[in-house]
């Protein structure tokens, strides 16, 4: 066994797998429920203590590495990412307004279609962080408050996973376990007409409840801005106004040859660097700047500086500069290279507590935090890089609209909110779309027909999205989730582990005492709840990786089809509408809809049995007892 069992008394040897794998796995759900620890880290932890107790051995316990549906939920992750660089996504607002123009019902049955849509093929976490900025950006146009969109947006990337095979983990983890068993794996489409059916039922739920979590004055006025925000109003609401400067670097200044680092600027002379207007090629271009930017004779910078015209005037003398002219106000005027937008913390995010110095942040993305939005005002300070980010926050970034852009998919940390609308004219959707949607299409039909196994399928998609240039290799390996592969990596060898201590036969056992007499559409029913009172607690993933084996031992052990209960295992982990904590999907949405937890309860309980009731009627008719 392992030096362990050595310890242990001999009467406790019998049982010591069993035991120290629950024992595991009860700290495990203790740890993801309650602890500050990082999902991935949890999942490392448990491998290496399922390895270090004997249960298994390291090649048990690291085959989850080796397994084919980890590699295709990382291709699935550079996919989603090749349509959001493409452009593809930021049309749908405009689409969708186009056909559904300011009616509610039609804004959110379309809004819920097109997350459905888009979250079949892509990661459901992609999709929301695709929508939230549409979403805002039909409120702002319509004045639809964004409390009764985000709500069906979320609802709508959770059932998105019912629509496809490869749409979410949990049911690749579900085919998995049929490939285990020994059974035929699902095909694409095989979850896609219970999908459909819950589908159904969730959009005409959200239109009914649309308005249960506002208040009477929420319901009957706007709280979003009617029209689309531009950078304008941003300047306005932010207070930036007489903060803006231009001004050249003369021969002979200090600043000719040294960083903006060195120069201490920031913290000894109150002056942000936003941008450096420098000629390249008989034009002037716009050049994106960090702490290692070196000056050059005749740059123009761009400068944000809130002290008063006296000590600019001083700043200027002192480093041989020479003021530029500046129309409009905060580079409104220089809007084709200069560009703001607004990012929220996001829930699980990192950066809370810390100040935008320790965190960098113009180094990592080549933009300037100029405002910080909290409790419903600007934060005035002299000193903005020294404020601790708290949960709420909204951080006003700017600089060149490339790096605001790139901003949007290379950190899990925060969001873009919206763009404002002077975005439109300096920033059209890029070329390689049509590319995309033709590459995409590619992957859909061979996984469809079966001519290569999906990982393959997934794996041409992904070459030729690069070798199209809608992705390149830097982008592609950012975009993989990586914590979320550790996790499901993390969880496998809890299922390896109960299937050979004998916990799942035991589990199957005591479940079969109590309800064969029960017949098959209470059995289901039960596994339908199991995996959503788990769900309460950990991912979608763990609990699939949990439930999945014990829920086709116990179809076998009564004679009944495994494919229904297998099935409903994937449906049930999808609908996972109540609570925010168990799932990114949720967490996204909590700051930018403005929700609290009972909001979750209070739409998430009724919609569970909903989809609950669906799935009993609708998963016997395609796949028999």
């Amino acid at each position: 066994m392992s030096w362990f069992t050595s310890i242990l008394p001999n009467y406790f040897i019998e049982y010591y797998p069993l035991i120290i794998v629950c024992l595991l796995l009860f700290i495990a759900i203790l740890l993801f429920s309650f602890s500050k620890l990082r999902l991935d880290i949890i999942a490392l932890l448990t491998i290496t203590a399922i390895t270090i107790t004997g249960v298994l051995t390291p090649a048990e316990a690291l085959a989850g590495f080796s397994d084919p549906n980890i590699i295709l939920i990382a291709l699935l992750f550079v996919i989603g990412e090749s349509l959001v660089r493409t452009g593809i996504s930021y049309k749908m607002s405009e689409y969708i307004l186009r056909i559904a123009g300011k009616n509610d019902i039609r804004i959110i049955t379309c809004i819920m279609l097109g997350v459905a849509l888009l979250g079949s093929i892509m990661s459901s976490t992609g999709v929301v962080a695709i929508f939230i900025p549409v979403a805002i950006s039909i409120a702002n146009h319509t004045g639809i408050h964004v409390k009764k969109l985000m709500m069906p947006l979320c609802i709508a990337a959770l059932i998105s996973g019912m629509m496809t095979l490869v749409a979410t983990a949990p049911n690749l983890v579900v085919n998995s376990e049929l490939d285990r068993s020994s059974l035929t794996e699902f095909k694409f489409f095989s979850i896609t007409p219970i999908g459909l059916g819950v589908l159904i039922v969730g959009i005409i739920y959200c239109i009914l409840t649309r308005n249960w979590l506002l208040t009477a004055e929420q319901v009957t006025s706007n709280n979003s801005q009617p029209n689309r925000r531009k950078i304008t109003d941003l300047i306005r609401d932010y207070k930036l106004i007489g903060r803006a400067h231009r001004a050249q670097i003369l021969a002979g200044s200090p600043f000719v040859g040294r960083t903006i680092d060195s120069l201490h600027l920031r913290s000894e002379q109150g002056v942000n660097v936003i941008g450096i207007e420098r000629w390249r090629k008989f034009r002037k271009v716009l050049i994106p700047v960090n702490g290692t930017t070196e000056f050059r004779e005749n740059d123009i910078l761009l400068l944000d500086m809130s002290h008063s015209e006296a000590d600019y005037r001083t700043f200027l003398n002192t480093n041989n500069l020479e003021p530029k002219v500046l129309r409009g106000e905060y580079f409104s005027e220089q809007v084709k290279e200069v560009g703001m937008a607004e990012v929220a913390l996001l829930p699980e995010s990192t950066l809370c507590g810390k100040t935008l110095n320790e965190l960098d942040f113009r180094a990592k993305y080549f933009l300037t935090v100029i405002g910080i939005w909290r409790n419903h005002a600007p934060v005035e300070t002299n000193n903005l890089f020294q404020e601790r980010l708290e949960m709420s926050d909204t951080l006003l970034v700017c600089g060149g609209w490339g790096s605001i852009q790139k901003l949007q998919t290379r950190t899990n940390d925060f969001v873009v909110l919206d763009f404002p609308a002077d975005i439109d004219d300096v920033a059209p959707a890029s070329s390689q779309a049509y590319l995309a949607i033709i590459n995409l299409a590619i992957m859909i039909i061979l996984m469809v027909t079966g001519i290569v196994p999906n990982v393959v399928a997934a794996l041409i998609a992904c070459l030729l999205m690069g070798a199209t240039r809608c992705i390149d290799m830097n982008d592609a390996y950012k975009s993989i989730h990586w914590p979320t592969l550790i996790l499901i990596i993390g969880m496998m060898p809890f299922a390896l582990a109960l299937n050979k201590t004998g916990g799942i036969s035991l589990i199957s056992d005591l479940l079969e005492i109590h309800l064969k007499s029960y017949g098959p559409y209470v059995v289901l029913t039960f596994i339908f709840l199991l995996c959503s009172t788990v769900g309460l607690f950990i991912s979608n993933t763990a609990t699939a990786i949990l439930i999945a084996p014990i829920a086709i031992d116990l179809a076998i052990k009564f004679g009944y089809s495994p494919y229904p209960f297998a099935m409903t295992v994937a449906i049930a982990t999808s609908a996972s509408f109540i609570t925010p904590v168990s799932s990114p999907v949720k967490t996204m949405i909590v700051a930018p809809g403005g929700y609290s937890f009972g909001d979750f309860v209070k739409i998430g309980v009724p919609l569970t049995f909903l989809v609950m009731a669906v799935n009993i009627v609708l998963v016997p008719i395609f796949f028999p007892f």
